[in-house]
């Protein structure tokens, strides 16, 4: 049976992102399973990341791919753990991205 995000963890993931100035521009969205990061626009949100509950307590790292796809990474750890690394391993991917 699948684990799923609950409200729990979506307000662990959102009150990460509101501690970090340059990162407030990201929101996040819960479906089943997932924790979504995205931005910009609720009707053509740009996707930067998603976190996958794997167990009780275990995540994993998903990214998008530039034909809008979703790969899943090695990388898996509790929630907070994972929001580091993304943040500060993988900060390219959550940067602003302005409309040209």
């Amino acid at each position: 049976m699948k684990q799923r995000a609950d409200e729990f963890d979506l307000v662990v993931a959102e009150e990460f992102l509101e501690k970090s100035p340059d990162l407030r521009h990201i929101r996040v969205r819960r479906h089943a399973d997932l924790l979504i990061l995205e931005s910009g626009s609720r009707r053509d949100p740009l996707p930067h990341a998603r976190l996958r509950r794997v167990t009780a307590q275990t995540w994993r790292l998903e990214m998008p791919t530039h034909m809008g796809r979703w790969e899943p990474t090695p990388l898996r750890d509790d929630l907070v753990s994972l929001l580091e690394t993304l943040s500060r391993d993988f900060a390219w991917a959550l940067a602003r991205v302005d409309p040209e």
